[in-house]
């Protein structure tokens, strides 16, 4: 906790005290308390932490202990390291990136079924689209119609399709201006790749199918019909679900057959 006994180093203005730590992981318990402060708003972003060994002293932590605590705030992407003679640790705000690493991990960890990614992306990306629509920049909207194009010209090159078909949707995300929901489609929409790399999306006629649909969904992002574009955007995953479930089910007839014979 902060007490308002000590003038931080390198950031005129910042009070910062901290409580001696005895238990049996005091490196947990100074996470918390600097992740609590950053949350707080007692150190804004940008604002650089006292240095490592004034930390110490004031939890009677070994310098250790005080680096792992650290270490693991930057993983939370709460802060970051600034080389130099006048480095140290600066407060940040967790990127989309950060949330997106997250979901993957956990996602990868307890092995979500690609089915389930799928329907994931079908419960969000419509909400996603119909943001686009209301929410997007001209710039926007170029970027969206060159990727769109470019996944037309890429329908023979699969490497090439599946890349450019990740960044227009994430490039859609971004347009929705709505970070937690790019964050997750960053997250999820890399997994669902693997879905990509099957034999029935391998398919001309399916890769065909999908550039369709995301022209389709262009049109009505370009018109602000976001009612419209949720709608298509829906129709789009429902279709990739029941083609990856049709291809399941083909896999494990040919399976059985093999295994019969």
């Amino acid at each position: 906790m902060i007490r308002d006994l000590y003038r931080g180093e390198g950031k005129a203005g910042i009070r910062f005290q901290l409580t001696k730590i005895s238990t049996a992981r005091p490196v947990d318990v100074l996470v918390e308390q600097l992740r609590d402060e950053i949350h707080s708003g007692a150190f804004p972003d940008g604002s650089a932490l006292p240095a490592e060994r004034l930390i110490a002293e004031q939890t009677g932590l070994a310098r250790g202990a005080v680096r792992e605590a650290l270490r693991v705030l930057q993983t939370e992407g709460l802060l970051k390291t600034k080389p130099g003679r006048h480095g140290g640790s600066v407060v940040c705000r967790p990127s989309e990136d950060i949330l997106a690493r997250h979901i993957m991990l956990f996602a990868l960890g307890r092995q979500i079924p690609m089915t389930t990614l799928l329907e994931a992306r079908m419960a969000v990306e419509p909400s996603i689209a119909a943001l686009a629509a209301t929410n997007r920049t001209p710039p926007e909207l170029q970027s969206l119609s060159a990727l769109t194009r470019s996944l037309a010209a890429a329908v023979y090159a699969i490497p090439d399709f599946i890349s450019v078909h990740l960044e227009w949707h994430v490039v859609l995300a971004t347009a929705s201006k709505n970070s937690l929901l790019k964050g997750f489609i960053e997250g999820i929409a890399g997994l669902t790749l693997e879905a990509s790399n099957s034999e029935v999306f391998n398919s001309l006629e399916v890769r065909e199918m999908s550039v369709k649909a995301h022209q389709s969904i262009l049109k009505a992002i370009a018109a602000r019909e976001a009612a419209t574009a949720a709608r298509r955007m829906q129709r789009h995953h429902r279709a990739a679900i029941q083609q990856f479930q049709r291809h399941a089910a083909k896999s494990l007839g040919q399976g059985r057959t093999k295994g019969s014979a």
